[in-house]
């Protein structure tokens, strides 16, 4: 291992994320040793054009229908990982463009999810991000943290998720008592720290994805804007009843979904109105289930990813739940950026050997390392 980044001095990482609302790359910058955050430094979004979101949509598509069953589709993973070097080379480039401190010494990548299964009794779950780890490692040009999922998988965990290492880190700095962040991505998770510092994480159900799809599907964009369709429409309350009913809510925790688990098929039916405003009011009470499951109730939700810019969906939480929700700039975070840092964090933690995942986080027998460094 390289010394320069496997050392516990600080280091300058960089943190690299697209999430399955394939939306954006986003990357960050932090100092840190993999267990503390010194410092924050640049942030940058490289947003998708229009054909590089329809090439990475379709390899999900055709890796849903392949479902680990028969050769691999390669012609559509290999355009995917094209897209995807190239786009997160643009957003390092992006990142440093007007960064006027140290370079950073080490990258982490997440890769693009196109397949998720969660292990079931008797069956280990699978997870599939696509990455083509040498020609990112030289688009970016520093050594490469990766593939963090697999290893925790094979041991029998869920895979899912793997931020909560960097949340503990960020919720050190907010003080005692139990609290929980709650990541609104195309899948909800939430990372809750009890009172005693245990950590407890797990994905509580759709959150974006279904919203989006919804409304693409209709035609009116690639998301609810403002929340103005869910504000103009009427959720549905006898079935969101027959919807909350799912076997998934009352399994213990942890758990992972994948994104399409829960798809905008569920509003099938509605107006585009009606049908946002159900799936908004159905992410919401999905992670208000899913809190009631913590032994305790926590002090305050903590809300970071993109849902929290959906006025509908913060409402919906703000109604459904038991405490205060705050958004991350509410609590001084950098909303946009915090995913691109966990990986980052995750990333310096790889290189040191430190563990990233936990019994509490994904059910793995044992603390686990994870990842790989392209050096």
């Amino acid at each position: 291992m390289n010394t320069a980044i496997s050392d516990s001095e600080p280091k300058w990482v960089a943190g690299f994320m697209s999430g399955t609302s394939l939306d954006a790359v986003d990357a960050a910058l932090i100092l840190t040793d993999g267990r503390k955050v010194l410092e924050f430094g640049a942030t940058a979004e490289r947003k998708y054009a229009p054909q590089e979101r329809r090439i990475l949509q379709e390899a999900t598509d055709v890796a849903r229908a392949w479902n680990w069953s028969g050769p691999a589709p390669g012609a559509a993973f290999e355009a995917a990982k094209a897209v995807i070097t190239q786009t997160h080379a643009e957003a390092m480039a992006q990142l440093l463009s007007g960064w006027r401190g140290p370079a950073p010494v080490l990258a982490g990548v997440h890769g693009q999810t196109v397949l998720h299964r969660r292990p079931v009794a008797g069956r280990t779950g699978a997870t599939l991000q696509l990455i083509d780890a040498p020609a990112m490692r030289e688009a970016l040009g520093v050594p490469l943290a990766c593939d963090f999922r697999t290893a925790d998988v094979a041991a029998g965990g869920q895979g899912a998720p793997l931020a909560p290492a960097y949340h503990s880190a960020l919720l050190e700095h907010l003080g005692e008592g139990a609290a929980c962040v709650l990541n609104l991505g195309g899948v909800a998770n939430i990372t809750a720290k009890l009172s005693d510092g245990t950590l407890i994480a797990f994905d509580t159900g759709p959150a974006n994805g279904p919203i989006d799809e919804w409304v693409e599907g209709h035609g009116a964009g690639t998301h609810d804007f403002g929340g103005h369709l869910a504000l103009a429409g009427k959720s549905d309350e006898d079935l969101l009843e027959r919807l909350l009913q799912h076997d998934w809510f009352t399994e213990p925790a942890p758990k992972s979904l994948d994104r399409y688990d829960f798809s905008a098929a569920m509003a099938q039916g509605m107006s585009l109105e009606n049908g946002t405003a159900t799936l908004t009011e159905f992410s919401a009470r999905a992670v208000a289930m899913g809190v009631a499951l913590l032994p305790e109730v926590p002090s305050r939700v903590i809300a970071c990813g993109g849902g929290r810019h959906n006025p509908a969906l913060m409402d919906a939480l703000t109604r459904a739940l038991p405490c205060p929700v705050y958004s991350a700039e509410g609590v001084g975070w950098r909303g946009d950026s915090i995913e691109a840092e966990a990986f980052a964090f995750l990333a310096a933690r790889t290189a040191r050997g430190l563990p990233i995942s936990w019994p509490g986080t994904t059910g793995v027998p044992e603390p686990m390392t994870g990842g790989i460094v392209l050096a």
